[in-house]
């Protein structure tokens, strides 16, 4: 991972049973509430003095709404070939109290709806801004008032006789126990049921392509020019996948292809208004709509389907078409009015 040290990254990430919709449970979230309400000076502003700790501490367990506990290990190996695991909470822990579920329940439902109306729009502002300040002192006080048991659930940094706790020590033991095994080669490597699609590349809206071939079909019976470009083109083995980028790691960073995954298998309306061609390739032109009132945009300058590039013509290449249309190298044909087609946001 460096060139420099030759040093490798491990992830290490804190231990939970998880859930089938999300890698951390309950009670691992109350955990990292309460410790974020404990500390003081934090260089992110995320302690005790932040009026929305609740919030922030939601939209981060909301990364990974969606993915059980194995799905979400079983990606960490794949890309980094290990893992390591830091104790949190005490096997025979008591449940949940209550009145701890009843308030990160309150708070999960508030987190929907807010997300629903303004997407990532911060709480202070919105239609929720009452609702956020009250939820999140009852969080305080339900957190505060839970404090013992929440004390006595995780591994602490020093032993105490109220609450019996394994000390924060051997949690640090266990990590660097792991590591040294993965330093010297003696790690396994967990089996992973690997994902058909492997390491996420792109992010993009996938479209049905027999109605992207209909849209040509119907294309080709109103515009001449149209019906002389696609009439000898083999779009039955070129179009059995057709998609409108949203982000690319090489081109615009790992950062960007993740931002999407808020919208991840979500459905989104997609318009498209013109067809744009050379004798080397072609594509439609595209304008995305929005998922919950937000707009969807594309880190490519120009969205677009592309559906036609000729022999040795990478598909990339369609990216170009605008400035060859503006130097006078390509055609356009509009499609007035425009044809939508509803397609769903999908890692690559």
């Amino acid at each position: 991972m460096c060139h420099s040290t030759r040093a490798s990254a491990v992830p290490v990430i804190p231990d939970s049973e998880g859930t089938d919709s999300n890698p951390f449970a309950l009670d691992a979230l109350a955990v990292f509430m309460f410790r974020v309400l404990q500390r003081d000076n934090h260089p992110g502003n995320l302690d005790k003095s932040s009026p929305n700790v609740g919030y922030v501490m939601l939209m981060f367990y909301h990364l990974y709404d969606g993915k059980s506990r194995k799905y979400f290990e079983d990606e960490l190996v794949e890309r980094f070939g290990s893992l390591v695991k830091i104790p949190l909470l005490k096997p025979d822990r008591s449940p949940l109290p209550a009145s701890l579920i009843s308030v990160l329940e309150e708070g999960l439902n508030l987190y929907d709806l807010h997300t629903k109306r303004h997407g990532r729009l911060e709480s202070n502002k919105g239609s929720y801004v009452q609702e956020w300040a009250k939820w999140e002192k009852k969080l305080r006080d339900t957190l505060s008032a839970n404090a013992e048991y929440l004390n006595s659930i995780q591994f602490m940094a020093r032993l105490t006789a109220v609450s019996c706790q394994v000390p924060f020590e051997f949690a640090v033991q266990q990590v660097s126990e792991q590591l040294r095994k993965i330093a010297k080669g003696d790690y396994t490597i967990p089996s992973t049921e690997k994902r058909k699609l492997g390491t996420v590349v792109f992010a993009a809206v996938d479209l049905p392509a027999a109605e992207i071939q209909g849209i040509l079909n119907k294309l080709s019976g109103m515009n001449s020019k149209a019906e002389a470009f696609l009439e000898d083109k083999p779009m039955d083995n070129f179009l059995r996948k057709a998609h409108v980028t949203l982000a690319h790691k090489k081109s615009h960073g790992v950062s960007a292809v993740a931002s999407f995954g808020l919208y991840l298998h979500r459905q989104v309306p997609v318009e498209l208004n013109a067809l744009l061609f050379t004798d080397k390739m072609a594509a439609l032109q595209a304008q995305l709509g929005s998922i919950d009132d937000e707009k969807i945009v594309s880190k490519n300058e120009w969205p677009h389907v592309t559906i036609w590039t000729g022999e040795g013509v990478p598909p990339k290449e369609a990216n170009t078409l605008p400035q060859l249309l503006s130097e006078g190298k390509a055609t356009v044909v509009e499609i007035n009015p425009p044809l939508t087609v509803s397609g769903t946001v999908e890692f690559y």
